[in-house]
């Protein structure tokens, strides 16, 4: 049996990955590495592995303490990007309170549902401070991936966290684009989010970071399926062979290293964001990760320098809380693929490592009401209880 890897945190948050394969020895390594008086573990796993398997494993390893979690398109632990195994990010009970709720059926959630799960979780918040919810509580969630149902989802739950920040990531498969699984307390959950409130004595900052410039090249999307992501036709022509002509590239060359590398923005508010292509069809349709309408003008933008303003990120973050202990993020799958592509990864993990962000690779990533994507979402904890 192997080692798990872990990394050690001021604030008590104990993290443990494994690339074990077997669901026992993974967990086994991961119950060995993880030691303290834990409350909730956030589990993040690759898609190789049965997820009933090790939603049952896990609670009987940690029997007191809740366990949430999803698959992913890849991790970020202690020794950096993984491709498969497990990450465990498990909060103590000392400095941290974790109130959960399930969604079930998104794609049929309403407002007044969402009130109604906010509602509930919120009454369990203690109220024995007088600073504002907001610098004391977040939110996090994570959804299906594949469920398309993400935007109003989190319109919906972010209404109703009102001064609350949400912010999460949409699980992954790898790349398979086939099924994602989410796990809570021993079950195992279809078409479903979790939704966790998560009370801080540490100081924390929510943030994102992005590394794309918009070019003048538009496209707009004449004829689309919006309930599934897909666009059929850009500029009145085939979708695919119209975006490979954008970008100067051949349409067999077209795959998920050039979507990463010419991302699709729009503007909203005077902001730019990605609406990224997760995939080209047989018919040449492209199917994308975030909602799209006939109508839509994109955007070709090409990336920034991804290293530098990611380091610039975590360094304004640092700053603002006197350091920075750890950081849990929820980092696109296509920035990943664009760091391999460009030959930076391994900067990318010195990175992450010197900033301890553990997190995993998604589908999309949230902040507050807006889903996003080819973007780095996510939390920064300082390391001095009630600094910040």
């Amino acid at each position: 049996m192997g080692r798990a890897s872990t990394s050690e945190t001021a604030c008590g948050i104990g993290v443990a990955s494994t690339a074990a394969t077997a669901v026992g020895e993974a967990v086994s390594e991961l119950k060995a590495a993880l030691s303290g008086d834990f409350q909730h573990i956030i589990a993040f796993f690759s898609a190789d592995y049965d997820a009933a398997a090790l939603a049952t494993a896990l609670g009987d390893a940690f029997p007191q303490i809740a366990v949430s979690g999803c698959s992913t398109a890849g991790g970020i632990g202690p020794e950096g990007l993984m491709e498969s195994g497990v990450l465990l990010i498990a909060f103590p009970r000392d400095g941290f309170r974790i109130h959960t709720g399930v969604i079930e059926d998104v794609g049929a959630f309403s407002v007044e549902r969402a009130s109604e799960i906010v509602r509930g979780l919120k009454a369990q918040v203690g109220l024995n401070s007088d600073s504002p919810i907001a610098e004391r509580v977040f939110g996090v969630m994570l959804v299906d991936g594949l469920s398309n149902a993400e935007e109003p989802l989190l319109a919906a739950v972010h209404w109703a966290c009102g001064d609350m920040q949400l912010i999460g990531g949409s699980a992954g498969d790898g790349l398979s684009f086939d099924g994602t699984s989410l796990i809570h307390e021993g079950r195992l959950l279809d078409r479903a989010a979790i939704l966790m409130m998560i009370e801080s004595d540490f100081p924390f900052r929510i943030f994102k970071t992005s590394n794309f410039e918009p070019t003048d090249i538009k496209l707009v999307v004449t004829a689309a399926d919006t309930e599934t992501r897909t666009v059929h036709e850009l500029n009145a022509e085939p979708a695919a062979r119209e975006y490979a002509s954008a970008i100067g590239l051949m349409l067999d060359d077209l795959g998920p290293f050039s979507f990463a590398s010419y991302p699709l923005v729009v503007k909203v508010g005077g902001d730019y964001y990605c609406r990224s292509i997760r995939n080209m069809n047989p018919d040449g349709s492209l199917s994308f990760f975030c909602a799209i309408d006939e109508g839509l003008v994109f955007t070709v933008a090409r990336p920034e320098d991804m290293l530098s303003a990611t380091a610039r990120t975590l360094a304004d973050l640092d700053r603002s809380l006197g350091g920075v202990d750890l950081v849990l993020g929820f980092d696109c799958v296509l920035r990943r693929l664009d760091a391999q592509n460009r030959q930076i990864r391994r900067k990318m993990e010195d990175l992450y490592r010197s900033y301890g962000v553990v997190g995993f690779h998604t589908y999309g990533e949230q902040l507050n009401a807006m889903h996003l994507n080819q973007t780095l979402t996510g939390v920064a904890f300082g390391a001095r209880r009630g600094a910040g």
